[in-house]
């Protein structure tokens, strides 16, 4: 006997599977009691019997227990585990208890059962062990004394089992959500069919999900995040959905129905994820993006399918955000350009080759330089990039943000020098995204770090597009932007007319310049269209006390015209390109000796 039990224990200690350790009880204990069947049966969350381990009963017998509901006279297992004791019958032909099951068992040569109820330490029933005689008869003692010690066995089993399912659960669910996480999503990806092929993947990504975070606290957003998982797995059924990380799902597509409409499929999770969410607060409506990608038979593996619909997610958030977007060839090209470049970005940012060129903006009547704006470029083997040259990277919400804190950080550095040599550059402006200002903490970053070099917040204007306000559904830009702009801080509407409803924006946005896109002022001299919509602009903005700048002046014809409208201020190639801080610093300088040097000519006159 204590052999016996150091072999189940070494079983259970080695993190032998249930099933196995089981099998090896019940044949060791046929062992033992030589004659007799042995069963352990476990109950399902639906209380009936399932065959966990079996020795010496017909494979008949076992398959009619499978399923059996547990009862009042369910047999002797399944009335064990129903009252919670043992039950002996010593004559199955004759036990009101084995009305209904007699004839699957006595054909068979046996004549009795004993059941014992197994608890493992919950308040009822989990499992049974039985023996079954071939001779109506009870337990003798010593068929007792083992099999208390069995059952203490089976105790130990099943409790370790149950850990070691609680572990797997825990490291495979997503606590907040309920769903399967990364880990589980991985692998079923693994154990998907690559080479027959008939599936499909969603990534979903929700938009907005920092502003919801940064408005309504972090605990709006977990709750938002909830709701988007039941809303997901309801829409998505019978398919699984799987939260990957943050604010990101994704859903394996297997149903042969929902493969046949894929597009449908998607739209009817993003139809799901619209209904307002009552509790996060009245501003918010969910929206997510959707990216798909397919397997097809013969060419296809689960990682390349995770990638293209990786890449159809940031194709669609980049062209059609709130959408689906489905992969095709083209897209993977795009995004090779787009990684490739932010890997390009990252190095310059480490390898401190990022710089900060300045473009003065001038008064157009005196020529006198009224502020600068802060262009980014990068230093690449002695060239310098302008920004065009790796815009793909700035796609990207977080290279775009990295960039943007590592030119502020610059700019503070650059106004700090220019401020000792005495030199009056008037303002300087920084171009902005819709992720820097919805990303935690820039507001902060970018007024400590001009406290920390002692440049005034008067002294910075923000440049940002008509596209960040309409992406601010939430407030966050208008209400942090506005905070600054009581400390003096000034802001740009940056593209003026390239955007939508930009008359609005006046309105509802804190501004305090209008910069006019370059495609008006090319076609200013000769295009009455456009000379029609910049003198309404410049109208509208002098009535609201908005200063007007004309972006990408390159003619003197240009200049002109700008100016009989009364447009003040103008920047591009025909005043200066951009250059670096110490050009600007020669600029500032020499603009400085000729304006000294007309005062003294205007004195001797």
């Amino acid at each position: 006997m204590i052999k016996f039990q150091g072999r189940i224990l070494e079983m259970i200690a080695r993190g032998e599977t249930l099933e196995a350790t089981a099998q090896r009880l019940c044949e060791d204990l046929g062992r033992l009691l030589p004659g007799l069947a042995c069963s352990i049966v476990t109950l399902s969350p639906e209380e009936t019997l399932q065959t966990l381990a079996a020795a010496g009963l017909p494979q008949a017998y076992v398959d009619a227990v499978n399923g059996l509901p547990i009862g009042p006279a369910a047999g002797s297992c399944g009335t064990a585990c129903f009252t919670g004791q043992e039950v002996v019958s010593a004559d199955i032909a004759c036990d009101p208890a084995w009305a209904g099951y007699r004839d699957h068992i006595l054909p068979h040569g046996y004549r009795a059962c004993w059941s014992r109820p197994i608890f493992a330490g919950k308040p009822d029933p989990v499992a049974a062990l039985a023996l079954y005689y071939r001779d109506p008869r009870p337990p003798t003692a010593e068929e007792r004394r083992i099999v208390d010690a069995c059952v203490d066995l089976c105790t130990i089993a099943l409790e370790r089992h149950w850990r070691v399912e609680e572990q797997l659960r825990r490291a495979n669910t997503d606590e907040l959500t309920g769903l399967a996480n990364r880990a589980a999503f991985n692998a079923a990806l693994e154990a998907l069919d690559c080479e027959q092929g008939g599936w499909a993947l969603f990534q979903i990504d929700l938009d907005n999900f920092k502003a919801v975070n940064d408005t309504f606290g972090h605990h709006a957003g977990d709750r938002l995040l909830c709701h988007a998982a039941h809303r997901f797995v309801a829409a998505a059924h019978p398919n699984r959905v799987f939260r990957i990380g943050g604010d990101e799902f994704a859903v394996i597509v297997d149903h042969s129905a929902t493969l046949e409409a894929l597009e449908t499929a998607a739209g009817r999770l993003l139809g799901a994820l619209a209904e307002p969410v009552e509790d996060v607060g009245d501003l918010v409506r969910p929206a997510a993006t959707v990216g798909i990608a397919t397997c097809t038979p013969g060419d296809c593996n689960a990682t390349r399918v995770q990638q293209n619909a990786d890449f159809a997610l940031y194709h669609g958030k980049d062209i059609a955000r709130g959408g689906v977007i489905r992969y095709w060839p083209g897209i993977g090209t795009r995004m090779t350009r787009r990684m490739n470049a932010v890997r390009e970005v990252d190095s310059a940012l480490r390898d401190g080759r990022l710089l900060a060129y300045y473009q003065p903006v001038i008064h157009l009547e005196t020529g006198l330089i009224t502020g600068l704006e802060a262009l980014c470029r990068i230093e690449v083997g002695g060239q310098i990039h302008s920004a065009g040259a790796f815009h793909e990277a700035t796609t990207d919400a977080q290279t775009a943000c990295a960039l943007t804190r590592a030119m502020v950080r610059q700019v503070a550095q650059d106004a700090r020098q220019w401020l000792d040599r005495g030199l009056d550059f008037q303002r300087v402006g920084i171009n902005v995204s819709s992720p820097d200002l919805h990303s935690a903490g820039f507001f902060d970053h970018l007024a400590e770090t001009m406290s920390a070099n002692g440049v005034p917040l008067s002294l910075i204007v923000l440049e940002i597009t008509e596209a960040v306000y309409m992406d601010d559904d939430a407030g966050v830009v208008r209400n942090s932007v506005a905070a600054l702009r009581r400390h003096g801080l000034k802001v740009a509407l940056d593209d003026f007319g390239t955007g939508f409803a930009s008359l609005t924006h006046l309105i509802s946005v804190p501004v305090d310049y209008i910069k006019i896109d370059k495609s008006f002022v090319d076609r200013i001299v000769s295009h009455r269209p456009s000379q029609i919509i910049v003198e309404g602009v410049i109208g509208i903005a002098s009535k609201l006390g908005i200063q007007v700048v004309a972006e990408g002046v390159e003619t003197a014809a240009q200049a002109a015209k700008l100016a009989d409208m009364e447009c003040m201020l103008g920047q591009g190639y025909l005043f200066s390109p951009a250059v670096d801080a110490a050009g600007l610093a020669a600029l500032v300088k020499a603009q400085a000796a000729r304006h000294d040097q007309w005062a003294r000519d205007r004195r001797s006159a």
